[in-house]
C-alpha cells in the first residue's frame, strides 16, 4: 500500500474503488492470519522499528500535515479543528513514543482468562485472541493512524483505517512509517492499510464487507457514528461524542473546582474529553459560582447560562435546551445550577453521551452514589474530565473512547481488541 499512501485523494472511481476495497479486505483477512501466529517478540520489533521510523521521517510528516493545515484553513475548518489536526513536532514524538509504550506492555493475544475442571475430568480455559480485521474510521487527528496501527498490531489485528480528508497527507506519510516497521520485522505491509481516497462511497462499501472485516471502530462526530450504525453490516465499537459534564458539589473545595474546571474546559477545547457543560450545585453558593463564571472567563471561555447562572455573572449568554446537548469543541461551555445530586445525575445521564463524566466533591457518600449512579464509560471523582484518554490511563493509546456497553467500553487499547475461545481439553469423555 506505499504506493497507493501518495495518491491524490479522490482518485479511485466507480468499479475501480470497488475493486480497491474488494482487494483491501482479502488482503487484510490474509495478514490477519499471519500476526495471529506472530510472537510478540515480532510484534514489538515491528512497534520499535516503526517509532523509530516516525522520528526519521519527522520532516517528512510535517511537510505532509502543512498540506493539510494549509488545505483546512482553505476549508474554513474552526480553531479547534485546525489545533486537532497540526502536527508539531512534540506530537510526533509523542507519537513514536507511545508506540514504544505499546510495544513494552504484556502481549494481550493467548492469555489464559480463566480455567477450570469439571467432574467428568474434561480441563476448560478461556483463551485470549485477536478479532481479526479490524476496520477503523475518523476524523480529523492524523495521529490516531499511529495509535490505531499500532494497537491493532500488537493485538495480533489487521487494520483497515479510514481517516478524515482533511488529514490525508499526514496520515499517509504516518502510515509509510508503520508499514516500514512491519517490513523491518518480517511481517506483512497489509497488516496495517489505508483507504486510498478521500471518496465517501469507499466508507460505505468498507460497511458492507462483513465477509473480510470483523469489526468497525468509528471515531468522530455524531453524524459520523450515526452513519456508521445505520449502515454497517459488521459489528460496530460506537464511540459517540464527548457530551462531558462536570457537576461541582455542594461539598467541593472551592479551590480546586476552580482549577478543575478550567482545566477540563480550557486545556485543549477540540479532544472528546473536554467538558461542555457545567453543573454547579446550588448549595455550592452564589459566591462559589460567580468565581467559577470569572475564572472561565478569564481563561476565554464564553458562557451560556440559566437563569441563576446570568444573575451571578456577567456577560453570560442565555442558554437554550440546545446547550444542555451541544458538543462545542470550542472555548463555549453551558452552565446550570441543579438542586442536588439527583437533579445532576438525572441530567448528566439524559443529555450525556456516555463518555466521561465527573464530580468535584470532598463528600464520599456523594462520589460513590455519582459513580453508581451515572451511566458513563468513564466516571471521575475531583479530577479533570481531560484524564479521559488511554495513554493517561497506562494504556499506551486508544483508538477512543467507547461509549457502548458491549464487548469494551471507555478506553479502547490493546487489551480491548481481543475476543476469546474456550479451548476444551479431556481424556476420551463421551457424553451420557
Amino acid at each position: 500500500m506505499s504506493a497507493e499512501v501518495a495518491a491524490t485523494a479522490g482518485a479511485v472511481p466507480g468499479q475501480d474503488l470497488q475493486a480497491t476495497m474488494t482487494a483491501l479486505g482479502r488482503a487484510a483477512r490474509d495478514a490477519a492470519a499471519n500476526l495471529a501466529l506472530a510472537d510478540p517478540e515480532t510484534k514489538n520489533r515491528a512497534l520499535q522499528a516503526a517509532a523509530q521510523a516516525i522520528r526519521e521521517r519527522a520532516g517528512a510528516i510535517q511537510e505532509a500535515n502543512a498540506l493539510d493545515m494549509a488545505g483546512g484553513r482553505d476549508k474554513g475548518l474552526t480553531a479547534a479543528l485546525l489545533d486537532r489536526l497540526e502536527l508539531t513536532p512534540d506530537r510526533i514524538e509523542a507519537m513514536a513514543k507511545g508506540i514504544e509504550d505499546i510495544a513494552t506492555f504484556p502481549d494481550p493475544v493467548g492469555r489464559t482468562l480463566a480455567e477450570w475442571d469439571r467432574p467428568n475430568g474434561l480441563k476448560i480455559a478461556r483463551v485470549s485472541v485477536p478479532l481479526g480485521v479490524i476496520g477503523i474510521i475518523y476524523e480529523s487527528r492524523p495521529n490516531v493512524t499511529a495509535d490505531a496501527g499500532a494497537l491493532c498490531l500488537k493485538s495480533g489485528n489487521a487494520a483497515i483505517l479510514r481517516g478524515g480528508s482533511e488529514s490525508f497527507h499526514s496520515s499517509g506519510a504516518i502510515l509509510d512509517c508503520l508499514q516500514a516497521g512491519l517490513r523491518a520485522a518480517g511481517l506483512p505491509e497489509a497488516a496495517i492499510q489505508r483507504i486510498p481516497t478521500t471518496d465517501r462511497a469507499a466508507v460505505g462499501m468498507l460497511l458492507t464487507m462483513s465477509d473480510t472485516v470483523d469489526v468497525i471502530v468509528p471515531r468522530g462526530g455524531r453524524g459520523l457514528i450515526e452513519r456508521v450504525q445505520r449502515e454497517s453490516r459488521v459489528p460496530v465499537f460506537s464511540h459517540l461524542d464527548g457530551m462531558v459534564h462536570s457537576y461541582v458539589h455542594a461539598a467541593a473545595d472551592p479551590a480546586m473546582a476552580r482549577d478543575l474546571v478550567v482545566n477540563a474546559k480550557m486545556r485543549r477545547v477540540g479532544i472528546c474529553g473536554a467538558t461542555e457543560t457545567l453543573l454547579v450545585d446550588r448549595g455550592f453558593g452564589e459566591a462559589g459560582l460567580a468565581d467559577l463564571l470569572a475564572a472561565l472567563q478569564q481563561a476565554g471561555c464564553a458562557v451560556r447560562g440559566d437563569e441563576a447562572v446570568q444573575a451571578a455573572g456577567s456577560d453570560i449568554v442565555p442558554a437554550t435546551a440546545e446547550d444542555w446537548d451541544t458538543e462545542y469543541l470550542a472555548p463555549v461551555i453551558a452552565v446550570k445550577v441543579v438542586e442536588g445530586l439527583d437533579e445532576a445525575i438525572g441530567h448528566i445521564n439524559t443529555h450525556g453521551s456516555h463518555h466521561t463524566e465527573a464530580i468535584i466533591t470532598e463528600d464520599a457518600g456523594a462520589a460513590q452514589r455519582f459513580m453508581t449512579e451515572v451511566d458513563a464509560g468513564i466516571v471521575m471523582h475531583n479530577t479533570s474530565t481531560q484524564f479521559a484518554d488511554g495513554g493517561e490511563f497506562g494504556m499506551g493509546a486508544e483508538i477512543g473512547i467507547s461509549t457502548g456497553k458491549m464487548h469494551a467500553r471507555g478506553p479502547v487499547g490493546a487489551e480491548q481488541l481481543t475476543s476469546y475461545k474456550y479451548q476444551v481439553r479431556g481424556s476420551g469423555q463421551t457424553r451420557p
